[in-house]
């Protein structure tokens, strides 16, 4: 019986320094499970699937406010911790690519820009300025695979029908590099203070690779 009572104190005291030791990083991993777990449950629900053809505008703009009206009250219920973003995210607007699964991370450290082809203009250029004016340390840009906007751009008989599309996305590099060259950001990046990547996802696995 004593060493019944001998072992349970070593593994509480194992339990109490792996606690102390990892426990956030323990809840971040678990939270990140419950989540995956949460997307994968209603990923296969036909019911609440906006993706039908058959669906008519009214009643899919209905099934939208539905399920906002059922986040928004759980929400409400239960309140999340409001954090500054000291990471920018420039994403394509494409629907398959989710911004949580990308970083792995739910908490609101995250400005995100969601642009058609990931194209920056001018008045973006500004609010990622004004962004890291306000505490970002690092912006990270990213195109991915099989990207319609590219494709559009690519294509003659397409590239015809979405001009202004095309022309963006000729323009996607010259916009980063005047980006990098803003008074503000070079400063910044010169002096290590700021982190600006240009990435590649793959839009299946959502995994990023340095943009070649």
């Amino acid at each position: 019986m004593k060493k019944l009572y001998l072992w349970i104190g070593i593994l509480a005291l194992l339990f109490v320094f792996i606690a102390v030791m990892w426990g956030q990083r323990i809840e971040f991993v678990l939270g990140g499970a419950m989540i995956n777990i949460g997307y994968r449950l209603q990923d296969h629900l036909p019911e609440y699937d906006l993706e039908h053809h058959e669906s008519t505008p009214p009643q899919i703009w209905q099934r939208f406010l539905d399920q906002n009206h059922m986040a928004a009250s759980v929400r409400s219920t239960f309140p999340r911790t409001s954090r500054h973003p000291v990471m920018a995210m420039v994403a394509c607007m494409d629907g398959r690519l989710d911004t949580n699964e990308i970083a792995g991370d739910t908490r609101r450290y995250y400005y995100v820009l969601r642009l058609a082809g990931s194209v920056l203009s001018e008045k973006e250029e500004e609010m990622l300025e004004l962004a890291v004016g306000n505490g970002v340390k690092v912006v990270v840009f990213t195109t991915h695979t099989d990207c319609a906007a590219e494709k559009t751009a690519a294509d003659p008989e397409k590239s015809k029908l979405f001009p202004k599309l095309t022309a963006a996305v000729g323009e996607r590099e010259a916009r980063f590099n005047e980006f990098l060259a803003r008074p503000m950001i070079k400063e910044r990046v010169d002096k290590g203070e700021l982190m600006v990547k240009w990435m590649d996802l793959d839009t299946m696995t959502e995994k990023v690779a340095p943009h070649k």
